[in-house]
C-alpha cells in the first residue's frame, strides 16, 4: 500500500529489547469532497501513526512539515481505554520512505530584508547545472 502525507511531529526513536529500534511518527493525510446536496467543499484530515523498523538513522530527516510517500501495510490497534470503551487507531507499518519535500528548518533560514531580497531577485540563481 502507498500513502502520502505530511509529518505532524518530529519522529522519535524507541529502543526495544535485543538492541532493536523503531522510528515512530504520525502523518496527516488531507482529502476533500463535495456532497450531492451542497457545492461547498468539505475537507477531512486523517492522522495515521507510522512505524519504521528498517533504520533508525532516518529519524533525523523525518521532521514536522516534511511531505513523505510511504510504502508498507496498514494495521489497526484496538484497545480498551481508561473509560472502559473500545478504541482503535490506524498504524502504518512502513517498509520504504520517500521524502518528497523536506521540512523547512527555521533555524537555518536566513532572514532577508526587503532591500536585500529585491537585489538578489535580479541576479541569476547560482545553480550547479
Amino acid at each position: 500500500m502507498e500513502i502520502t502525507g505530511r509529518i505532524v511531529k518530529d519522529a522519535s526513536v524507541f529502543k526495544l529489547k535485543e538492541n532493536r529500534e523503531v522510528v515512530n511518527f504520525t502523518i496527516a493525510v488531507n482529502d476533500s469532497y463535495k456532497s450531492k446536496e451542497s457545492t461547498e467543499l468539505k475537507k477531512i484530515v486523517t492522522y495515521i501513526n507510522c512505524s519504521y523498523w528498517v533504520s533508525s538513522k532516518s529519524a533525523k530527516w523525518l521532521k514536522k512539515g516534511a511531505l513523505v510517500e510511504l510504502f508498507g501495510r496498514i494495521g489497526l490497534n484496538v484497545y480498551i481505554g481508561s473509560d472502559s470503551e473500545a478504541h482503535g487507531a490506524l498504524t502504518f507499518h512502513t517498509s520504504h520512505i520517500k521524502i518528497l519535500a523536506f521540512a523547512k528548518d527555521e533555524k537555518q533560514t536566513p532572514q532577508v530584508s526587503k532591500g536585500a531580497k529585491a537585489s538578489s531577485e535580479k541576479e541569476p540563481d547560482d545553480l550547479p547545472f
